[in-house]
């Protein structure tokens, strides 16, 4: 009743290809990926010396309130 042998996780791996597909496997796994890599990125922005920090802060809200003056609330938008 111990761990699960090989063979176990062969047939759990077998069913979630099954289900899931390669496609959307490797899609998740991008996903995954580029979580991780934008995760490393922003604590190594966190640990930038306080002399560049805020000219990056004052670039990033210029540049936030540019894309939020074009930015569309869908949800806002209902039919009558």
């Amino acid at each position: 009743m111990g761990s699960f042998s090989i063979w176990h996780w062969l047939i759990v791996l077998l069913i979630v290809v099954m289900v899931f597909g390669t496609k959307k496997l490797k899609n998740m796994g991008g996903d995954l990926g580029g979580a991780v890599k934008g995760f490393k990125d922003g604590m190594k922005e966190g640990s930038a010396s306080a002399d560049e920090k805020p000219e990056a802060d004052a670039a990033k809200v210029t540049a936030k309130s540019a894309a939020e003056a074009t930015t569309i609330d869908v949800e806002a938008k209902q039919k009558s």
